[in-house]
């Protein structure tokens, strides 16, 4: 006798709908959770010490992979960039092209990838385990409000102090690729900063400063409703930090191409 729910056809089918249902689940969570962060924030309820604490989180402690992953990915450019442009007769574009690509993309994008690997798993890794663990359940029952408590220092934290970590990485990236621009091509320091300044708009710095808040606030947000969300036990705990790390990235991706169709469209 057929059996229809024994069929691959229905149960991709069933893969699907429910893949569509985790989604949409997601997504409203995320929601709901940024509406009760605005609650808090138009109420101007904010933990002044634990916004602090998070700020060191996303300001120092990602600071070092941030930096080494935007100077490597600036030096592979560059490497391949200079020599390519020497050979034009173009070696003054050098610097303009390196503020372009690393003011408007680079920077503010790889910043990104090194905060969600680094600070947005922990988030949601550390606030998963609480609610596994009923940590904050205890909260609630002692009249504390978790939102209020975990996730709105986080998002202010990652919407205020994700800029300072993209300016700094932006300016460590321009410095190697010059570096690596003299040593590959043999453009003088003098002419590769002459062209950058050709390349450096203010309007450009503005618009990755005002990106990079948004993607820092997104990561934050993300990051620990997944968390927040979770129940069940450790497989849970990793499956939520996964979620996260993967909305992460595709919101990134998502607020990138929204600013690029804004501004440069």
């Amino acid at each position: 006798m057929f059996e229809l729910n024994k069929t691959l056809t229905y149960q991709g089918f069933v893969l699907v709908v429910r893949q569509i249902e985790e989604f949409l689940d997601t997504l409203g969570k995320i929601g709901y959770d940024f509406l009760s962060v605005l609650k808090y924030l138009v109420k101007f309820k904010i933990k002044t010490k634990e916004v602090i604490e998070q700020a060191k989180r996303f300001a120092f402690d990602s600071l070092p992979i941030s930096l080494a992953i935007v100077g490597m990915t600036s030096t592979i450019i560059a490497m391949q960039l200079a020599p390519e442009l020497a050979k034009q007769g173009l070696s003054d574009y050098t610097g303009t092209l390196s503020a372009l690509v690393m003011v408007r993309e680079l920077a503010v994008v790889m910043s990104g990838f090194a905060i969600i690997s680094m600070v947005g798993s922990s988030f949601a890794s550390e606030i998963a385990s609480m609610s596994v663990t009923e940590q904050i359940a205890a909260m609630e029952v002692l009249k504390v409000d978790p939102i209020e408590y975990l996730i709105v220092p986080r998002f202010i934290a990652g919407t205020l102090f994700m800029p300072v970590v993209f300016i700094i990485a932006a300016t460590f990236g321009l410095v190697c690729a010059g570096l690596v621009s003299n040593w590959c091509a043999d453009l003088s320091l003098l002419n590769y900063l002459t062209s950058l300044w050709h390349g450096l708009f203010v309007r450009d710095i503005f618009i990755a400063i005002l990106k990079s808040s948004f993607f820092g606030g997104t990561i934050a947000l993300i990051s620990s409703s997944c968390g927040y969300n979770t129940k069940g036990g450790a497989k849970e705990v990793g499956l939520a930090t996964t979620k996260a790390v993967v909305w992460s990235f595709l919101a990134i991706a998502l607020w990138d191409f929204v600013f690029a169709s804004m501004f440069y469209l």
